[in-house]
């Protein structure tokens, strides 16, 4: 599976364009998901790191696969003593080359050991790749929240506008009293304010999601999505299947391959290893050379060794309780996430397809009504009030869906539905 792939399908939200608060961003083009991922993937710090771990773990191969060096033995006897001994008389020089000689395969287990460092690092730098692209993609979808937060602020300016406006023209004509033109303009400034707000909290999510990719300016325009087409859930049954495949998981199978090697190389331990001598011997006194050779090896060597191995087993067998613990605590963290959802996809489609239609009629007969006389100013306002919430929940529950949906593609590392991959290569 391609990370990149993954994430192009994970969290396919794309927004209705809006004015952005940022006047600079107009001068650059818009930014699709796709893109934001290549720059997160190409030029992230945290992502950095992972060669030179690489690097120094694949050295650590190299060294695992290098053979005992030999020693070089030099003895001196019988010297700077007394009688015979005094000075360099009878002096006793050896020289002599010694050399371990493994058995058991100890230096094939030491590299098997040390290749499983790779394993493990190569998994947490794809635990760490889908990390950050889940974290570009909770980005990505607040600017697109924001953008859409901006719109929705703007639109309740453009209401306080047009009630100012009607509200002045009754109390000229001496059919709303003064003081209703008073609360109409405090409302606009109160929505003057909220949008001011709005401009800087999509100034600011801009900004953070720039820094994925390590720049501190924002040279992108407004993010290309479509937040109220809702995300759409395979069933749960399959998204636990799906559990096996991500790197969270095979991290426990990297981990049993490590401590497994770690057993054999301690049984490999305790088989005995010996070393061999061999040099020349010069007896100054006599004038005489000898050869001189030697032989050692440890003894109860495999009884020495079962403390280390029992260790290695039992942290070998640790390793799959640990796995099964958070395997369990995965499939109760995705049930949740699963609820939460189906919850927020028909949260939206509610507020969607039912009550901001009926919104909008309301607001239009409210505001008709009011300009006829049968309404008072606080209906009217009411009903602009009621209007924006309903706006403002649907955003905020589009949103969760699909930072909902986007943590159920991180935990199972698989993409959940295939046209939102469809939506998102358009």
């Amino acid at each position: 599976m391609s990370l990149f792939r993954f994430f192009i399908a994970a969290a396919c939200v794309l927004l209705t364009p809006v004015v952005l608060a940022d006047q600079s961003a107009t001068s650059f083009p818009a930014l699709s998901l796709q893109q934001a991922v290549a720059l997160t993937l190409e030029r992230n710090p945290d992502l950095a790191q992972f060669a030179f771990q690489l690097k120094a773990k694949s050295t650590r191969v190299d060294a695992a696969d290098l053979k005992p060096a030999p020693e070089l033995n030099v003895q001196l006897e019988n010297f700077l003593g007394t009688g015979r001994t005094r000075g360099a008389t009878g002096l006793e020089a050896t020289f002599a080359l010694s050399q371990v000689i493994e058995l058991g395969n100890q230096r094939q287990r030491r590299v098997e050991l040390a290749r499983t460092g790779i394993d493990s690092v190569d998994i947490a730098r794809k635990s760490a790749q889908l990390d950050v692209l889940a974290e570009v993609s909770r980005r990505y979808i607040h600017v697109a929240s924001d953008q859409e937060q901006l719109r929705l602020t703007e639109l309740a300016t453009q209401l306080a506008e047009k009630t100012v406006n009607e509200v002045r023209r009754r109390v000229k004509a001496a059919k709303s009293p003064e003081v209703e033109l008073h609360r109409a303009s405090i409302v606009l400034t109160r929505a003057e304010v909220e949008q001011e707000h709005a401009e800087h909290e999509l100034l600011t999510s801009r900004r953070k999601l720039a820094a994925m990719w390590g720049s501190r300016e924002v040279k992108f325009g407004e993010v290309r999505a479509q937040l109220f087409e809702l995300p759409q859930i395979a069933d749960f049954e399959v998204l636990t299947t799906q559990l096996a495949s991500s790197p969270d998981f095979l991290r426990f199978a990297t981990e049993a391959r490590q401590r497994d090697a770690e057993v054999q190389l301690a049984k490999a331990k305790a088989s005995s290893h010996y070393t061999v001598s061999a040099g020349l011997r010069r007896l100054q006194d006599s004038d005489d050379t000898a050869f001189v050779a030697g032989f050692t090896m440890p003894l109860f060597g495999r009884k020495q060794a079962q403390p280390a191995i029992a260790e290695a087993q039992a942290l070998r067998e640790g390793v799959d309780v640990e796995s099964a613990a958070a395997k369990l605590k995965a499939e109760t963290s995705l049930f949740e996430l699963v609820q939460e959802l189906k919850h927020s996809i028909t949260e939206a489609e509610t507020l969607r397809d039912k009550v901001l239609p009926k919104m909008e009629e309301a607001l239009k007969a409210t505001e008709y009504a009011y300009q006829r006389g049968r309404y008072g100013y606080l209906e009217w306002v009411d009903a602009q009030r009621e209007r924006v919430a309903v706006q403002r929940a649907l955003i905020e529950s589009a949103a969760n869906a699909h930072l909902f949906h986007t943590e159920i593609e991180r935990l199972t590392a698989a993409p959940i539905s295939d046209n939102a991959t469809d939506r998102h290569a358009e």
